[in-house]
């Protein structure tokens, strides 16, 4: 929606809740698509309306929060590490009105912060990334260069250490800007590189770079692993499954009601998963399956401890 369009859509809101959408917006088909689609189910169930906006540059995001909070939207619930400033301070200045942040932690008793344990998620499809190769040796290409993707790349580089030792991993990132979220030419570049040293199973933990990741792993005949999203369709039979982050969940639950703190998600909850369906059916085999849904079990009952790249000294 332009932002004209959603100054004029505002003069009539009152009390319905605003899902504020990170550039590559609803249809980069990843990260952004899962927060939707959770508004969306939200919607369905409820019967109620409620606001978006997807941003277009940085400059929008505390505009968008704070014209929502003028209108009476509630809750405004933003998508994204890089909307916790913005949320912040409109925060702030609106202590009645109750807010979300999806990636980041918010301190303030009208902010609802929704982190995931993406370390987990990553090291199920990293089993599978080992279990998979042929060659020994995979690929991970994230996209901007912070230490949220990096908690990806290690639970990633665990899981697959944990299948088989000897595999070797090759990492890149796609940049240190916003921007690396929507360079798929870039993302598609640093892919055929690793291509061409040996790795044949890459994981796009990219945003819509990823959509760039996983079309050089098609074009090349190897396979890739989504992110967010259920991306195995984008690619039948060469998507080996993707790392779904369940971004909908904290949306329908902010929602709900935003209960202030910090809400942490991860297996043991059900918010992340390893997608299988029709398309990569053939792909993931029964004794992959059981060994990865063994450690799954080892994760949640607190038998198999994966190492924090935040928080701990891992993967560095």
């Amino acid at each position: 929606m332009a932002l004209a369009a959603m100054l004029a859509w505002l003069a009539g809101a009152h009390a319905e809740p605003a899902l504020i959408l990170e550039m590559g917006g609803k249809a980069d088909r990843s990260f952004n698509q899962a927060a939707w689609e959770g508004a969306q189910a939200w919607k369905k169930q409820t019967g109620h309306d409620y606001l978006e906006f997807e941003i277009a540059n940085a400059a929008q995001r505390e505009l968008a929060a704070r014209r929502f909070a003028e209108r009476g939207a509630n809750p405004i619930v933003g998508i994204g590490f890089s909307q916790a400033s913005s949320i912040a301070k409109v925060a702030r200045e609106f202590p009645a009105a109750k807010f979300a942040i999806v990636d980041a932690v918010v301190d303030l008793p009208n902010v609802q912060s929704f982190v995931y344990r993406e370390h987990e998620g990553s090291f199920l499809v990293g089993m599978l990334a080992a279990l998979a190769s042929k060659t020994g040796r995979i690929g991970f290409v994230g996209g901007q260069d912070i230490p949220l993707v990096r908690k990806f790349l290690c639970g990633y580089e665990q899981g697959a250490k944990y299948a088989d030792p000897k595999v070797e991993l090759l990492s890149a990132m796609t940049g240190n800007t916003a921007a690396a979220w929507t360079d798929p030419l870039r993302g598609a570049e640093l892919t055929k590189a690793q291509i061409a040293q040996g790795a044949d199973v890459i994981f796009a933990a990219a945003g819509t770079t990823g959509l760039g990741i996983m079309q050089a792993a098609r074009d090349a005949g190897k396979l890739a692993i989504g992110v967010d999203s259920n991306q195995n369709h984008l690619h039948p039979g060469f998507i080996l499954t993707s790392m779904v982050k369940r971004v909908d969940l904290a949306v329908r639950a902010a929602f709900d009601g935003v209960k202030p703190g910090v809400t942490a998600l991860g297996l043991k909850e059900g918010a992340l998963d390893y997608a299988m369906d029709e398309h990569n059916a053939k792909l993931v085999t029964a004794a992959m399956r059981t060994k990865v849904e063994a450690a799954r079990a080892d994760i949640v009952a607190g038998r198999l401890k994966v190492l924090d790249y935040t928080v701990a000294n891992a993967c560095r």
